[in-house]
């Protein structure tokens, strides 16, 4: 699977999530040979649960399912946040590509929100024991659109 065919799916992912209530993130999973093996939307606010990440969502599941993720890429239509990022390093995860980046989605929601912290997916795993490719931002222009309502 190219990237960019992994992000717009993962776009649709997070449109799904909106249309059910939750903010617009979306997940997912890919295995080594490109096939899509699991998605995730978020359900923070449909499910009343704060980790409701899509990630942490997607990761939770492919670990049961799965187990070690390290020949796997996540595709995710937002940077993950610390927690979702935490969860991608004790899965094993192989690969992280997202869509908008941390920055960019606090300079859209403004002071409007819930509160984020300020550390990218990429200094997080830099402080792990073990590395995970990351990519991104990827088409963070049409990620845009999902948090423009677009």
């Amino acid at each position: 699977m190219q990237d960019e065919d992994g992000m717009r799916r993962a776009f649709a992912v997070a449109r799904r999530a909106r249309a059910n209530g939750n903010p617009p993130f979306g997940a997912l999973l890919v295995d080594g040979h490109g096939a899509v093996v699991l998605e995730a939307e978020n359900t923070a606010i449909s499910e009343r649960d704060c980790t409701g990440h899509a990630e942490t969502n997607l990761i939770r599941e492919a670990s049961r399912r799965f187990g070690v993720l390290s020949a796997y890429t996540l595709y995710t239509s937002a940077e993950p946040c610390c927690m979702c990022t935490g969860a991608a390093f004790w899965g094993g995860l192989g690969r992280i590509v997202y869509g908008l980046s941390a920055k960019r989605l606090a300079s859209l929601r403004g002071d409007g929100g819930p509160p984020m912290l300020d550390l990218s997916c990429r200094d997080v795993i830099a402080r792990g024991q073990r590395a995970i490719a990351v990519a991104g931002p990827l088409l963070e222009d049409e990620a845009v659109a999902l948090f423009a309502g677009g």
